[in-house]
This record gives structure tokens, sequence and C-alpha cells, in this order.
């Protein structure tokens, strides 16, 4: 038995060696035999291995995930579409494998139904076409949801330009996830609340990524923290940098530090408000900076 074992093994290594003298096919024919569980037989036409890496410039790797979210399709002709479809707001081939390796299910979204509507209201924003260009690779997931028009919408003003927006999007995609009603809108009116002006917000955003979209609760014990802790009273000049100056630290690690500094410089209480917001924070900027 064990020689017959061995037998079969050698004969069906050698014959694989034989049909696939090198690896990149040997991949290629173990992928379109690794067919996901429950789905139905690879046929000619699916979007298959051979299509997402030579067609769409997916590597192997990539390829190989991407299929199975798009082995249930049996024709090229909506990703073939798609794909006309970015390349037509200018996107490079790298950027359309870019978006394809993010988000497979991109190529399934109609262009008539799903992607010029949005790229056009998107456009009614002030966005360019080369912008959403810029914008689709960067989250491609979010922009096939039904709120992005209205998330831009809400985001364009805090940061005053498109190329602010797409700054700020590079570092944290996750602006365009949450439920704007849940937490966006909320922290944005509260912070407004405060004394903050809109681009402050759009700065602080940036410089504290969680800060929009996180439960409202926190931003509120934030403000609270600024005012107890560290002696900041919203609406003052250095509030956005407490703010700043606060970001991950907790209540008690921000006490100890206040501490620390009042008995090495000898601050007293009183009075000590913007001297200790000085030294820990810096100058207020004049103007917001995004980089």
């Amino acid at each position: 038995m064990l020689r017959l074992r061995s037998s079969i093994l050698t004969q069906t290594f050698s014959s694989s060696s034989a049909a696939f003298p090198n690896n990149c096919s040997l991949h290629r024919h173990l992928f379109a035999t690794a067919v996901p569980l429950n789905s139905p037989s690879p046929s000619i036409g699916d979007v298959d291995y051979d299509y997402l890496v030579d067609t769409c410039d997916l590597t192997s790797r990539n390829a190989s995930w991407a299929y199975t979210k798009l082995y249930h399709l049996k024709s090229t002709s909506n990703p073939d579409a798609v794909r006309a479809f970015l390349a037509g707001l200018g996107l490079s081939h790298v950027g359309v494998a870019t978006l394809i390796a993010k988000d497979p299910e991109f190529l399934c979204a109609k262009v008539d139904k799903t992607l010029s509507p949005k790229v056009a209201a998107i456009v009614g924003l002030g966005l360019s076409r080369p912008d959403i260009a810029r914008l689709l690779p960067l989250v491609p997931r979010q922009f096939r949801s039904k709120t992005i028009v209205s998330k831009l919408q809400h985001y364009l003003p805090l940061f005053g330009s498109s190329d602010n927006l797409l700054r700020a999007l590079r570092t944290n995609a996750y602006l365009l996830s949450p439920d704007l009603d849940k937490a966006v809108k909320p922290n944005t009116e509260f912070l407004h609340e405060c004394g903050l002006r809109d681009a402050e917000i759009g700065e602080l955003c940036v410089r504290v990524q969680w800060m929009l979209t996180s439960n409202p609760e926190r931003v509120r014990a934030m403000v609270a923290i600024a005012e107890g802790t560290l002696g900041v009273p919203r609406g003052s000049g250095m509030f956005a940098q407490a703010l700043q100056a606060i970001g991950f630290r907790t209540k008690e690690n921000l006490t100890a530090k206040v501490e620390y500094l009042k008995n090495t410089f000898r601050w007293s209480d009183a009075g000590s408000c913007q001297i200790r917001c000085k030294s820990s924070f810096g100058q207020k900027n004049q103007s917001p900076c995004f980089y």
C-alpha cells in the first residue's frame, strides 16, 4: 500500500511538472481548481484569475483574494464597463489596480445606476473629476455607499478645500465610514458650541484622527479634561491646542503631567492657565495647517 501511494504521488508530481514548467502556470492551474465552496464551476468568460492578473494588473496574491468576491460573475462585460469608466475619470492602470485590490466588488457596481450619478453629485459639491479620480483609490468601499455625497458635503466646509480633504483621507480613510447622525454631526456641533471654527475643527480632525468619528461622550470627556484638568476654558485661543494635547492621554496621565509642571516651575493654580498652555502646547497658529 505504501509503495502504491508513493508511486501515485511520484506520477502526479512528475506529470504536473511536465504540464506546468514554471511556478506561474502551476499557480494558475491550482487557482482554477480551487473554486470556493458552493460556487458554480468556472466557465469561459468568467472573471477568473487570468482576467484579474492580465487585464486588471493585480498581483497573484490580490487576484486570489479578489476571485473569492467575484467568482459568481459570468461575464466580464460589467467589470470592463467599470474599468472603462475609471479610465475615463483619469485613473491610471496602477490606480485602477489599487482600487480593485482594496474593493474587488467595485467591479460589480453599475456604471449608469450607481457610479455616474454619484460622480455627477460630487462634482456638484465642487470637486473636479480629477479630484474624484484621486478620491476613489482611497475610499472605494465608502464611494459605493449611499451616504458618500452627504458625508463629503459635511466635511468640505471643515477642511476648506478638496486638497485638504484628500490629505486627511490619505491618513484616515475611516472618516467617510461612520454614521453622520450618530457621531460626526453631533461632535461637529458640540465643537462649534465650544467656540471652534470650521478650520480649527478640520485641523484638529487631522491631528486627532478619531475626533469626529468617535462616540460623542468621548469628545465631551475630552472637553471636560481640557477645562477641568488643564484649566483651558472653551472659547479661549488655546482650546483647540488643549484638545490636541489631550489626544489619547487619560485624565490621570494629564493630571500627573500638570502636577509635575506645577512643582517643577512653581506654578500656582491661579493665573497659570496661559503659561501652562504656552509651555505645553506652543503658540497658536494663525492659519490652519493640514500637513
